[in-house]
């Protein structure tokens, strides 16, 4: 019988943590930025990201530990910049991307896959905020 080694290895003390911990930080600025705009538009795209946002995070988790055993540490990230929810989003973005290939291997394209639908998402919900206001 061929059993299949798992290509994803474990990362580095944080680097999936620290993933994790962004996607979980770019909900929470996103909700309540989406409690205290007065754009419906905005409101609504945020409100979109916010309850997707978590999901993806979520099933990167799962499958991740799935793959190579429970994550040892999720930090508790906090947002203590200034400037638009677009400039924090994008920010997250780019930090999610630069940090993608050291948490999980670039070969293990089922990860990667649920990778790029949070990456996805960050592009919509960027779209959104940026078109219409």
């Amino acid at each position: 019988m061929l059993v299949k080694k798992p290509v994803a290895k474990q990362s580095g003390p944080s680097d999936i943590g620290q993933l994790i911990a962004t996607l979980f930080l770019s909900r929470e600025v996103a909700h309540r930025e989406h409690l205290f705009t007065d754009s419906f538009s905005k409101h609504m795209a945020l409100q979109e990201f916010y309850n997707s946002i978590i999901e993806r995070a979520d099933s990167i988790t799962e499958a991740y530990q799935g793959r190579c055993g429970m994550i040892e540490n999720i930090p508790i990230l906090t947002e203590d910049s200034k400037g638009s929810i677009e400039d924090k989003l994008q920010k997250y973005l780019d930090a999610v991307e630069a940090m993608r290939y050291t948490a999980v291997d670039k070969e293990d394209t089922a990860i990667q896959n649920l990778i790029d639908e949070a990456v996805g998402q960050f592009l919509s919900t960027l779209y959104k905020l940026r078109r219409f206001k």
